[in-house]
């Protein structure tokens, strides 16, 4: 029987469970897991004896009943269903042509419907005015073509369940990207979208050394005009002051881990940015419950290391099978993606497994631990790859890899990433991702239509209890304020185990992102939460941090600095406090 909270609850009946024809729900949370498991398990009838699909079956199915794994939405949603699209997400190129991009346009519609998301790199679109020699007439530009490609998003419902959504990025190089950093500014162009610059170490460079850069023309390659490249970090990072975007994505670090160099350059990634992508590839992704890889041993907890393990291993089975029973949208993604067989194994509840061990969020031993549990997992699944390839062949485009060299015979290009998890943690009842508790009282809101999920964090509830310094009056006051740092008679080191993700300061915040990116494969979805007080200078020496860290992509959000967003301080916030969040624009932040 699966233990579901009260918000869990809600979301698998709006989103995921099984409707009739007239629209009423027709499966329980049970029914999905077993329909989920049953479908999935049917990959394994090409490698093995039937019996085994029945065993994995069984396998799957305890797994996602103790919400100790959960695959990506899609999956939950249409595996066993007519739709059959699996996949989380999809990389799609956009060509210097009008065929090229309206190929491109409607691909992306054909993969929202059935619930996945798309990332595009613009960047090989020709700037605004430039000559096109067919017709004698000016460029547009990407950016106005994103702004068909946004139009599209927004007249398509992902699987009949949610709004589909795009991640849009530009080199720095382009002539165009002053006008692609500030296309979000008016707060309600590109809704549909995350934006990124991509970075190269060349543009971090020069703006490290406050050097002039080169804006190139995107096919010819030639230099247009030069810009002080400290000049475009300011904007980019007054941009995502205002509005949460562009972030950044560190290209020539996606691309000193692409493990196909052979078949062509990384230059965009999904919607959240976790996992870069050749065109026409898909990210096929599952968390690890982390808060329920801990035992208690009497005081004390302890990681339960057999247990990750195991569900490690079961982990790149279930993604390898997803990619052999899934459906797809075009011929062209059925080859890559079953050509490289990238997954992405990743984690929920790192914040909570961090209190359950009695460790802050905010402390070297923090980032040990991020190292110590990843760096597992990492191995584990590069022994269940290998396990995998003995048994079901390597990957087809091995041989093109760059594992030939090492004679490392694997059957998945990539095998691990960190994705956000937001409304799988939901389900799981934990913390999203690797991201520290945004706090402990709050509401969510803009994730089921206008419902409003308040959120009182059980955790914490049971420690108070547990340590006796629970009251009333304390639930009262954190109620009202979300967090502990104004609430009295909470021990320090409570306090300290219990800060909250506006309370943790961005350095911090960069290290775990930094220490989990050193033994993943593909990449991190973490967002570097700020306070609202923040300025567009703190964001510039975030951005210029995490490069310097190694990570492949970086984002941060200003809490208030978006008209709508999806998590709030406390159960109780009043409309006065909303506005003073949401429109307070300080004139000493401006540049």
């Amino acid at each position: 029987m699966i233990s579901l909270s009260k918000n869990a609850a809600k979301v698998l009946e709006a989103r995921y469970l099984r409707r009739d024809a007239s629209g009423q729900i027709c499966e329980s949370p049970e029914e999905l897991c077993r329909r989920v498991a049953h479908s999935i398990a049917q990959g394994e009838a090409a490698f093995g004896p039937k019996q085994r699909v029945g065993e994995w079956e069984e396998s799957f199915f305890q797994a996602l009943t103790a919400l100790d794994f959960l695959p990506n939405s899609p999956t939950l949603m249409n595996a066993g269903l007519p739709l059959g699209q699996l996949s989380a997400c999809f990389v799609l190129p956009v060509e210097d042509s009008m065929e090229g991009i309206f190929d491109s346009l409607k691909l992306m519609a054909l993969i929202q419907q059935s619930g996945g998301g798309t990332g595009f790199a613009f960047s090989r679109l020709r700037p605004e005015g430039d000559l096109v020699a067919s017709t004698g007439g000016q460029a547009s530009g990407p950016v106005s073509f994103m702004r068909i490609f946004d139009c599209a998003t927004d007249n398509i419902r992902q699987g009949g369940k949610r709004r589909g959504a795009n991640m849009g990025i530009l080199r720095a190089d382009h002539p165009d990207i002053e006008k692609f950093i500030d296309a979000k500014l008016d707060g309600y162009s590109f809704r549909n979208f995350n934006l990124s610059v991509a970075a190269t170490d060349a543009f971090m460079r020069a703006v490290r050394d406050d050097k002039p850069f080169p804006l190139r023309h995107p096919t010819t390659g030639t230099v247009v005009h030069e810009v002080p490249a400290a000049i475009l970090m300011k904007e980019m990072s007054w941009a995502a002051w205002k509005s949460g975007d562009p972030g950044l994505v560190f290209l020539d670090a996606v691309n000193r881990a692409n493990p196909t160099p052979a078949l062509g350059a990384i230059e965009a990634t999904n919607p959240c940015g976790e996992v870069p992508l050749l065109p026409y590839e898909s990210c096929n992704l599952a968390s690890i419950n982390l808060s329920r890889m801990v035992r208690r041993d009497g005081a004390v907890h302890g990681i339960d290391w057999d247990k990750l393990r195991r569900l490690t291993h079961l982990g790149v089975r279930f993604l390898d099978d997803v990619i052999e029973v899934g459906r797809w949208p075009s011929p062209r993604i059925v080859d890559i993606v079953k050509g490289n067989r990238k997954i992405g194994l990743g984690v929920m509840g790192f914040a909570e497994m961090l209190i359950l061990l009695g460790i802050p969020y905010a402390s070297p031993e923090a980032g040990r631990k991020a190292e110590e549990v990843m760096q597992f997992i990492q191995e584990e699944a590069l022994a269940a790859s290998r396990a995998l390839a003995k048994e079901r062949g390597v990957f087809p485009n091995w041989d093109k890899s760059v594992y030939t060299a090492e004679g490392l015979r694997l059957r998945n290009a990539t095998r691990t990433s960190i994705a956000p998890t937001g409304t799988l943690s939901i389900i799981a009842d934990t913390s999203a991702g690797i991201e520290p508790l945004f706090a402990l009282a709050y509401r969510r809101e803009n994730v089921l239509g206008s419902a409003v999920l308040p959120e009182l964090n059980p955790l914490f509830l049971r420690h108070a209890q547990e340590h006796a310094y629970y009251s009333e009056s304390m639930v009262s006051d954190l109620q009202k304020k979300g967090t502990l740092a104004e609430v009295t008679d909470i021990p320090a080191q409570v306090k300290e185990l219990f800060r909250t993700a506006l309370e943790i300061g961005p350095e911090d915040h960069v290290h775990i992102q930094a220490a989990f990116q050193k033994w993943v494969d593909n990449a991190v979805s973490k967002t570097i939460n700020l306070p609202q007080s923040a300025t567009p200078e703190d964001i510039a020496a975030i951005y210029m941090h995490a490069w310097e860290m190694g990570v492949k992509g970086i984002t941060v959000y200003r809490y208030g600095s978006k008209g709508q967003q999806v998590l709030n301080l406390g159960v109780e916030e009043s409309a006065a406090d909303k506005e003073h969040f949401f429109h307070c624009e300080p004139e000493s932040c401006k540049m």
